[in-house]
């Protein structure tokens, strides 16, 4: 194997993270920012790239590092590598509430491809690499854009989504329709295109957006219930606008809706 062998485990529920044991000079990636703690003689290292070491070279580096860069990561990774001759444990947290999901690559015959923020931490050795969508219309209306997160390699990855996670199987020409916001990943085997809706009530009024994604099989998907972009604009409608006034106050109920809604404040 060229990734180092973890082993892990995960805490919690709602706000989930996952604790990683490390042998003796074995390392794990992450985004900055991920880690929740870890224990002494833990060496902990910023580097650009993705820290699979397959290029070394200055030049790959920073070819690496700016190809993150394109999936609105940061420049640099960092690595927290086990120092001691005992195992050590580091721990990494979920951003917002949802499930971590732990993903085997050899078992995913060494390629995944990811919404650009799933990504939260890998063994190291394995390849975070910028996936393009082939099709202008999936790039467009797909949800995330042209470029989408590729994880290759043959250790153990870990995802994070929104809410609650459903894994399927599809098989051979198997198709599976989504709401674009909802992928989370995919295996290499399936095909990954939109579909428009059709229909001008259902585009107007069905309030479901106007393209499904389809995901055809062969291969293994990830969906999540609470896609990130969803939460944000539930909390940004209930937040208070300029002036300390909520969205709905000046209403004919006045204070009587607030009071209705369990807005107690005056």
């Amino acid at each position: 194997m060229l990734a180092h062998e973890i082993d892990y485990t995960i805490h919690g529920e709602e706000m989930q993270c996952v604790e990683v044991e490390l042998d003796p000079n074995e390392s794990v990636i992450a985004e900055a920012g991920g880690l929740m703690m870890m224990e002494s003689q833990i060496e902990m290292a910023t580097i650009f790239g993705d820290g699979s070491g397959r290029d070394n070279s200055l030049l790959g580096k920073l070819f690496s590092a700016g190809k993150r860069v394109l999936t609105g990561e940061s420049l640099f990774l960092t690595t927290y590598t086990n120092r001691s001759n005992q195992k050590k444990k580091a721990t990494f947290a979920s951003p917002y509430p949802g499930k971590i999901i732990p993903v085997n690559l050899v078992e995913m015959q060494g390629k995944l491809i990811c919404q650009k923020d799933a990504f939260l931490c890998a063994a190291k050795g394995v390849s975070i690499e910028i996936e393009f969508q082939k099709r202008i219309g999936a790039g467009l209306f797909g949800g995330e854009g042209f470029i989408m997160e590729r994880l290759e390699g043959d250790g153990f990855a870990f995802l994070h989504a929104g809410g609650t996670v459903i894994e399927k199987v599809l098989l051979p020409g198997e198709i599976l329709k989504v709401d674009t916001g909802c992928i989370v990943a995919f295996t290499g085997t399936v095909h990954y295109d939109i579909e428009f809706v059709g229909g001008i009530r259902n585009t107007l009024f069905g309030g479901e957006g106007v393209f499904f994604a389809t995901l055809k099989g062969p291969g293994k998907v990830w969906i999540q219930s609470l896609p990130f972009s969803r939460l944000a604009d539930r909390i940004i409608a209930s937040a208070p606008r300029m002036g300390g006034k909520r969205k709905g106050e000046g209403s004919i109920l006045g204070g009587l809706g607030d009071l209705l809604d369990g807005d107690n404040r005056f």
